[in-house]
């Protein structure tokens, strides 16, 4: 009997061991600021502006206000780009706090490991490499069939005519142009970070002064009738309907689904934030730059969507290429060639921006010993991640040759919509941290269910975070996206119901609003940490939780093969963590230098039960 009971103690020290290894290996953090940048310090505020307006403002400024305007807003298109201005600043300014906090490349990645911990890090940064991956390979893909339609489609009769592809998931013909221009971008960027800026704000100004011009242009032929076209002018027909005319034909639920279209016009500002170690003053620069760009990218815009809808009705748009057309019924056929400048720079912008953070991506996980280490090598002469930069590049050109562009757009910004969620979640834990120095008296934690309810509510007034208070707003944080997940699930599903007023489904909407608010109230009520941030985000945690909620909503509404693909992707990035990350860290191996005593004395125990329990069997 005795034997049974000694061998049932063994076998529960030893699960309880594995389940604490497995959580220290999950949960284990980065330290918030640790050791010298590796990368050259030679951007200033402005170089990082134009990155980010760069990789933000791209040929979508040229295509997406006339798609919205003649499919989901009308002239209200201007409320559509603002209501994702607004949800891109409140990204913007979580991932401006974290790039004063963190000044390191990475983004997300590093931001997600130094809050939440290394087994998410690694989920964030794997699926940040796969969106930059896309994109990159998506707008080359883009500026290839746009320069070849220039030429009248001599690159692609050429090519499909001397090397065919007869494979029904792949393209005609393989893109070596678009192999081509990845790699020489990739070349400039690991011969030098300056000096592809600079081409960078050159592409950036030209695109600018275009939309500039377009918006200049359209001005003298503007129109407010447009905005104001009766309902009976309004034309009919059997495959779509033009809504009601007016300036928001297709009333408010048409805006809010042209904002959530326009919102990935303003995806690609957190390129900025992974230049953390290449900035010369990050805590200021950062936060300025975030801000600059989005707010540049919003008018540019604004502008363009505003002179569009006034000098053509709405219903008269082309969803692919409206300018064109428009300067076509304006009698100003010249004009199309400036708009095809302006493309061609913006292109070439957001190719620049999207191929930027990739390598930055790749050098921070290979420093953490989560990749491969080779691929984290800083070169001594360029101090850029050299090898990381060419692989990223071959990568990204092979699936641009081989592939076609529909394949890729497909693979649409899940996981940057999920960093972003991260980063914005990341914010309100740090925000009321407990901070060891700051209250070495304190004990260990007390719980209790009473002690738990108080807490809610803060009834014992503390003024700085404690131990039950931080992991109070851990859970509430955590509940809080389970409450998202409800009420954006609701909306999503039974959008006309709720509009029709059903009971079920108002009851389902009222009710995940109310944990929604309640939980954001609880949280609100906790102690804030007293630490000072070169920039932080107002309106804590109200700000950061609306931003979780249209991340939310806009994931949902993804397509499965977007989610199968992710999946897929997952899957892939998991074995590399559990045959090589989980076992290269560098918080593994800094951790193992130093064991804690109450490990020792736990391995004693370990030990002595073993040696007990192998005398008894003996």
């Amino acid at each position: 009997m005795w034997v049974f009971v000694l061998l049932l103690c063994g076998l529960k020290a030893g699960a309880s061991r594995v389940a604490r290894l497995a959580y220290g290996v999950l949960s284990r953090r980065k330290a918030a600021e640790e050791g010298a940048a590796r990368l050259a310090r030679v951007l200033s505020a402005l170089d990082l502006t134009a990155l980010g307006v760069g990789s933000t403002l791209g040929v979508g400024v040229y295509v997406l206000a006339g798609d919205v305007a003649k499919n989901y807003a009308g002239p209200a298109v201007i409320l559509s780009f603002l209501l994702a201005a607004v949800a891109s600043v409140f990204a913007g300014l979580c991932y401006a706090e974290f790039g004063a906090r963190v000044p390191k490349a990475g983004s997300a990645y590093v931001y997600s490991y130094v809050c939440v911990g290394e087994f998410i890090a690694f989920i964030i940064g794997w699926n940040l490499i796969l969106e930059y991956i896309i994109g990159a390979a998506s707008v080359v893909k883009a500026l290839s069939e746009y320069l070849d339609s220039l030429t009248n489609k001599a690159i692609s009769t050429h090519l499909e005519a001397a090397m065919p592809i007869d494979t029904p998931h792949l393209a005609k013909y393989p893109d070596i142009f678009a192999f081509s221009v990845i790699m020489a971008f990739s070349v400039a960027l690991a011969f030098g970070v300056k000096e592809s800026t600079k081409f960078n704000n050159f592409c950036t100004g030209v695109n600018l002064c275009v939309v500039l011009f377009v918006i200049i242009s359209g001005s003298f032929k503007a129109d407010t009738k447009n905005w104001r076209i009766p309902a009976e002018e309004v034309p009919k027909s059997e495959h779509k309907d033009f809504g009601t005319g007016g300036f928001a034909p297709y009333g408010l639920a048409g805006i809010i689904k042209g904002a959530a279209v326009c919102f990935y016009g303003f995806i690609g500002f957190d390129c900025v934030a992974t230049a953390g170690e290449e900035a010369r003053r990050p805590q200021k620069s950062i936060p300025f730059a975030v801000v600059a760009s989005l707010l540049v990218v919003f008018l540019a815009y604004c502008g363009v969507s505003s002179v569009l809808t006034l000098m053509v009705p709405y219903y008269m748009q082309d969803e692919k290429a409206p300018f064109p057309f428009v300067y076509d019924q304006l009698g100003w056929p010249w004009a199309k060639y400036a708009v095809s400048v302006g493309a061609i720079c913006a292109l070439c912008s957001s190719l620049l921006g999207a191929v930027f953070p990739l390598p930055r991506i790749i050098y921070a996980m290979s420093s953490d010993g989560l990749l491969f280490r080779f691929m984290g090598q800083v070169s001594e002469r360029f101090q850029t991640p050299l090898i990381g930069t060419m692989i990223a590049g071959l990568f990204t050109g092979t699936l641009a040759m081989i592939f076609r562009l529909e394949q890729l757009i497909h693979m649409m910004s899940i996981g940057t919509l999920l960093a972003y969620s991260m980063v914005a979640s990341c914010v309100l834990l740090l925000r009321y941290e407990y901070s060891q120095p700051a209250h070495r008296g304190q004990g260990p934690l007390q719980w209790s269910a009473r002690a738990a309810l108080r807490q809610l509510v803060n009834a014992d007034r503390h003024a700085l975070p404690t131990k039950l208070s931080s992991l109070t707003v851990s859970v509430l944080v955590t509940l809080y996206g389970i409450w998202c997940f409800v009420m954006m699930s609701s909306i999503n599903q039974y959008g006309d119901a709720i509009l029709e007023g059903h009971v079920g489904a108002v009851a389902m909407l009222a009710v995940g609003t109310i944990l929604v608010v309640v939980t954001l109230v609880a949280i609100s009520r906790q102690p804030v940490s007293d630490k000072k941030l070169a920039f932080s985000v107002p309106l804590v945690p109200w700000l950061p939780g609306i931003s979780i909620l249209i991340n939310v909503y806009l994931m949902l509404n993804l397509d499965y093969m977007t989610w199968l693909r992710f999946a897929v992707w997952i899957a892939a990035g998991l074995l590399i963590y559990i045959t090589y990350g989980a076992w290269h860290s560098s918080e593994r191996k800094r951790k193992n230098d130093t064991v804690p005593m109450a490990d020792l004395h736990s391995d004693s125990q370990t030990a002595l039960l073993n040696n007990g329990l192998t005398h008894a069997l003996g």
